[in-house]
């Protein structure tokens, strides 16, 4: 008996023809970018090593583009952003050792911040494996195992008929749910030998979804209906799974105010009447929070941050959609909902009832106005008037990437996003470097609109090679350079701690002159003329920098009182 499927797996003449005379001089390394683009991949991101060699080779017979920076681990932040804004899985290509080892502090930031990055490595010879050293160059006993703490999943090969089920099994995890990076890695015999195997065509790698169960969201459903002061908090999660417009309806029907994380920035509309905004490191929001007898946490985990640094203690019910099983329940009990948010909250759309309450939009506001009120009372008008300059100069619609800084840090809590992922930060892990080059990844991921970088002086100075990468592709990025001699923030945390600061002051350079020096146009600006001077920038096509000598200072903390 012969079914319908048993007929789809039947090969074509021409396939059959193909596979048995398969083009000459191609290698394991062909093996790699065809199973890329037979996956749906268009950009790959890395650097070239001698033992990667094999992959680089076979990108010169590809159609793929080749984005190729000056440092591993900028190359792995590129690759973060460009999965970010596609919702794609990028490829990272590397080679071993040292250039692995590199890419380690941005494949955790991609991890933490659910970024689909498929990292591709080489690996010594296969005779160097096995633990043994053989004295190979970049030669590690268990390379795998740097990564296995930090990436989703890992992925090795031995031989050439492995690539590209290895690399399908391991695109299928970066992309899901949660997202995250993942880690292959290939011997460079295994990229330089040559294959007789066919082409490799179009490879089915669909990720799983991950649907809620469907009496824990009758149970939610039910307390949302009849909760007096229902509240939700929206992370990140919100945004990977492209479910605010689903967040707003059920938010809209039940009448709760909701507040977005720092890595959920833009997940809910800044100036909806029941929206507090991202000031989640206020004790005024905290104690907002902690008075909703029914707290619906949808994409967080809610971590140090997100918990005004863990003083949050909410004292209703809390019920929590969250992909990521590890983050479920991690800091506070409730009911823990292991989803997809966009498949959660959907769920929820078809069983809760609505909610009347008048009283919510103004709790809202009156909530706003006494965080406002704090803020003012603080004499930071400076940082506030840096703060609205970037936005007005920032099209509506235009991606930011901030590093870790203090303008980032009031970011976090105080900039409109106008929109789901337009505003990325470092946040995750919390490295310094991260702004520029993952602003040149999302300039590569979607051309048509400029992309803006800001980072302190501090941070600058970690990617600083990336100008090359920007002139080289004419990759359209301006880059807010905040330059205050030093590692601000920590600065002002050594200054409160211990009264004065160490190892905190550095030597720069005049970024104006460095980015001119390497072809990219430069400009010293004020805090007067910022918002012209950036305008003026990103509506010029191609890189550009905008250094803004200033010194910064933080709103006051509350978790400390």
């Amino acid at each position: 008996m012969t079914h319908d499927h048993d007929l789809e797996l039947r090969p074509t003449a021409a396939q059959t023809e193909a596979a048995l005379n398969p083009p000459p001089g191609r290698t394991g390394g062909d093996l790699v970018v065809e199973t890329l683009a037979g996956l749906g991949a268009t950009t790959v991101f890395g650097l070239p090593g001698q033992h990667a060699l094999g992959m680089f080779d076979a990108l010169r017979r590809s159609d793929l583009r080749y984005i190729g920076l000056r440092v591993e681990n900028n190359a792995g932040f590129a690759a973060d952003a460009y999965g970010r804004i596609t919702g794609e899985a990028a490829p990272l290509l590397l080679s071993t050792g040292p250039g692995a080892l590199t890419s380690l502090p941005a494949l955790q930031e991609a991890a933490a911040a659910s970024a689909p990055v498929l990292a591709i490595s080489s690996q010594v010879p296969t005779a160097g494996l096995g633990g043994g050293r053989h004295g190979y160059l970049h030669e590690l006993p268990d390379q795998s195992a740097s990564f296995r703490g930090v990436v989703k999943s890992v992925h090795t090969v031995r031989t050439a008929s492995q690539i590209p089920s290895a690399i399908a099994a391991a695109w299928k995890s970066a992309l899901t749910v949660p997202h995250g990076p993942v880690w292959v890695e290939i011997p460079q015999d295994v990229l330089l030998a040559e294959t007789m195997l066919p082409v490799v065509t179009a490879m089915d790698a669909t990720p799983d979804e991950l649907p809620p169960r469907p009496e824990l969201t009758a149970l939610a459903a039910h307390l949302l209906s009849r909760a007096e002061r229902p509240a939700i908090i929206a992370g990140g999660g919100v945004v990977r799974s492209d479910a605010s417009g689903k967040l707003r309806q059920l938010a809209e029907r039940i009448q709760a105010p909701v507040v977005t994380t720092p890595g959920g920035k833009g997940a809910f509309p800044w100036t909806h009447p029941l929206s507090l905004q991202s000031w989640i490191e206020d004790r005024h929001t905290t104690d907002f929070l902690e008075d909703a007898d029914v707290l619906l946490v949808v994409g967080s985990g809610l971590g140090e941050l997100s918990s005004n640094y863990h003083t949050f203690t909410p004292r209703g019910r809390v019920i929590q959609i969250e992909a990521d099983l590890g983050k479920l329940e991690s800091n506070h009990p409730g009911i823990g909902i292991h989803a997809d948010a966009r498949l959660a909250l959907q769920a929820l759309l078809e069983t809760v009832g609505p909610r009347e309450d008048d009283t919510a939009p103004a709790r809202v506001r009156e909530l706003l106005d006494r965080v406002r009120a704090r803020i003012d009372g603080q004499d930071l008008a400076l940082e506030q008037q840096v703060l609205t300059a970037v936005r007005r100069a920032l099209p509506t619609g235009s991606p930011s990437f901030w590093d870790m800084t203090i303008l980032a840090y009031w970011a976090w809590s105080a900039f409109d996003a106008m929109g789901p992922n337009h505003l990325h930060s470092a946040q995750g892990a919390g490295g310094l470097g991260y702004g520029f080059p993952a602003a040149l990844g999302a300039a590569a991921a979607d051309p048509t609109r400029p992309v803006l970088a800001v980072s302190g002086d501090g941070g600058a100075l970690y990617s600083i090679a990336e100008l090359a990468t920007a002139r080289q592709y004419g990759l359209d990025v301006t880059w807010l350079i905040v330059d205050d001699g030093g590692y601000g923030i920590l600065r002002e945390y050594m200054t409160d701690a211990f009264g004065e600061p160490t190892a905190t002051e550095l030597t720069r350079p005049d970024y104006v002159a460095l980015a001119e020096s390497f072809g990219v146009p430069g400009v010293r600006t004020t805090p007067e003329t910022l918002e012209e001077d950036l305008a003026k920038s990103l509506s010029t096509p191609g890189p550009s920098v905008v250094v803004l000598p200033a010194v910064l200072r933080m709103f006051a903390p509350t978790h400390l009182d």
